[in-house]
């Protein structure tokens, strides 16, 4: 591993991304938008719902120094192309998800690579381990626990920060017709967290994440929702106890988020790692938006095979 010193970080500014590459990569199943920086080691960004790749906006250009850095809009999400759902859902389960970030980092010459997901993009990471076991090195999960822990253990609490997950499963056209009436509000109330607030997004971002929210990115997610709670699920119940992610993996999660409110995560993901630690910071479910200054070094430590140090309050 090379001895790397790691910079300050980069402040954020008006240009979302900056020194990023755009370019869009067709997969054998869609059509990818990548931002791509940077030289070293690579090292694959997944963003969550309802974001784009633009999440990464205040850690990636600073990571970039160190490795090259590879950020992708999910399909059906941000500029990435929307499949229409397959009619059983599985053009949006995370293995699908999977292959096309496996695929965009082929095509960008990666055989094997690192990764960090937040939110839905660590639900892609997850499963890209286990699926492809063979291609991910180190593995960072930010504010989630793994699908079936989380289905086999609910909680009233966590059903009242969380009632979406129900809601965009249900049957098209259901709740795209309810979101679809009021883009915006939907937009703002989605990242309006409790505890936290929308002042911890740029006025850059939250446009961007603005502009995203489309009828055709809707019915995408609750796609992908559909998916999640059928054939998600079901491949996650037959992997229980018969499969492993063999790699390092930190998961982070925010003290102030539905995830830290409502379980013990390093607990959840015990299970299905062979190596895994982790710790809360103080954040909401927005980390890399909420806490750079957190997320960056930690990312640095553990992804130049350092050991990250667990976040202490002073």
């Amino acid at each position: 591993m090379p001895d790397l010193e790691m910079q300050p970080l980069i402040p954020h500014g008006p240009q979302l991304m900056a020194g990023f590459k755009r370019q869009r990569i067709k997969t054998s199943g869609a059509e990818i938008e990548v931002a791509v920086a940077g030289k070293g080691p690579p090292l694959l960004l997944i963003h969550g719902n309802p974001l784009t790749l633009v999440s990464w906006h205040k850690v990636a250009p600073s990571l970039a120094q160190h490795f090259t850095v590879v950020a992708t809009d999910l399909r059906g999400y941000g500029d990435s192309s929307k499949p229409e759902g397959g009619g059983d859902h599985s053009d949006y389960s995370f293995r699908a998800m999977a292959l096309d970030n496996v695929e965009v980092m082929q095509a960008l010459g990666f055989e094997t690579f690192a990764v960090a997901g937040h939110d839905r993009g660590a639900r892609v990471a997850f499963r890209m381990c286990l699926d492809h076991p063979e291609k991910v090195v180190r593995m960072v999960s930010l504010d989630i626990v793994p699908t079936h822990h989380l289905l086999t253990n609910l909680s009233v609490g966590w059903g009242v920060e969380s009632y979406h997950w129900f809601f965009l499963a249900q049957k098209a056209p259901y709740p795209e017709t309810l979101i679809c009436r009021d883009l915006n509000y939907y937009i703002q109330y989605k990242l309006n967290k409790r505890g936290v607030g929308l002042e911890i997004f740029t006025a850059e971002a939250m446009a961007e994440y603005v502009r995203c929210t489309t009828p055709e990115q809707i019915h995408a997610v609750c796609e992908d929702y559909r998916a999640t709670l059928t054939l998600d699920f079901e491949m996650d119940k037959a992997d229980f106890g018969k499969r492993k992610i063999k790699c390092p993996v930190l998961h982070l999660w925010g003290s102030n988020s539905h995830v830290g409110r409502n379980f013990k995560p390093v607990e959840a993901w015990a299970p299905w790692c062979e190596d895994v630690r982790g710790w809360s910071i103080p954040t909401g479910h927005y980390p890399a938006e909420h806490r750079p200054d957190l997320i960056y070094p930690t990312f640095w430590a553990f992804f130049t095979g350092r050991e990250p140090v667990p976040y202490k309050d002073a």
